[in-house]
C-alpha cells in the first residue's frame, strides 16, 4: 500500500473533525470534486458540496486502502464512509498538484 500523501490525509482528517475550512483548504483554488457526475468547481463549489454531502451530513472517512496509479500524483483510495448520507465503501481518485488536491473523482463501483 502506498503512503498516504498529506493532502489526502488532510481531506480525511478535516472531514472527521467537521472542519469545513480545512477541508476546502486541502484543494487548489481551481480544484474540483466529481461526485458521480455532479461536479463542484473551485473553493466555493467544493464548500457547497461539503455542506450538502459531506461534513453537512456528519460524514466520517476511514481509509481502507490506497494505490498509486500510473499517472503522476494520482491515487485510487478506498474509503469506508459513514454518517447521515452515503454509507459504504467507495473508491476516490485523487489527483494532486503542488501539495494540494487538484481533483477528486468519486468513482462509481
Amino acid at each position: 500500500m502506498a503512503l498516504l500523501p498529506a493532502p489526502i490525509s488532510a481531506f480525511i482528517d478535516a472531514t472527521n473533525a467537521g472542519d469545513s475550512d480545512a477541508f476546502v483548504a486541502a484543494f487548489s483554488e481551481d480544484g474540483s470534486l466529481d461526485d458521480w457526475g455532479r461536479v463542484a468547481h473551485g473553493h466555493s463549489g467544493i464548500r457547497e458540496w461539503d455542506r450538502t454531502d459531506n461534513i453537512g451530513k456528519q460524514s466520517r472517512f476511514e481509509l481502507v486502502d490506497i494505490a498509486e496509479e500510473a499517472a503522476s500524483e494520482t491515487y485510487l483510495v478506498h474509503l469506508a464512509v459513514s454518517g447521515n448520507g452515503f454509507n459504504g465503501t467507495s473508491p476516490f481518485r485523487f489527483t494532486l498538484r503542488d501539495g494540494l488536491i487538484q481533483s477528486v473523482v468519486i468513482v462509481p463501483d
